[in-house]
């Protein structure tokens, strides 16, 4: 068996002091962190799930877009965006498709809801 320096060194006794010290800093500094991200992480859930309304994930569309529930249309354009022809349009004018609107009537012309058709061009 080893037997012990006679003298120790001053860094060794200073070691042998703060050993205890540090352990018991160290479990305090570790639950005090844990507590701080326990209660963080609380606040960050109740405000996705506040933010969310308590519903989980909605679904989306087959295509990844977000449906909107969809309005009474009261204006329509047969512009180049345009890609269903109301009803309201078809009882107006008896045409069915926007090809025979434009044909018709012509290119970005406007139609509205409780109003008389527009005069078709010349």
């Amino acid at each position: 068996m080893a037997r012990p320096p006679a003298h120790t060194t001053l860094d060794a006794a200073v070691r042998a002091a703060m050993e205890p010290v540090v352990k018991r800093a160290s479990a305090a500094i570790a639950r005090a962190v844990a507590e701080m991200a326990a209660a963080r992480l609380e606040v960050e859930l109740e405000a996705e799930v506040a933010r969310k309304g308590g519903r989980g994930r909605r679904r989306r569309a087959v295509n990844g877009a977000a449906s909107r529930p969809r309005g009474e249309i009261t204006r329509w354009a047969a512009d180049r965006r345009a890609r269903r022809v109301p009803n309201f349009v078809i009882d107006m004018t008896g045409l069915k498709t926007k090809k025979q609107i434009v044909a018709k009537f012509g290119d970005g012309v406007v139609f509205e809801k409780g109003k008389p058709a527009p005069k078709p061009k010349a």
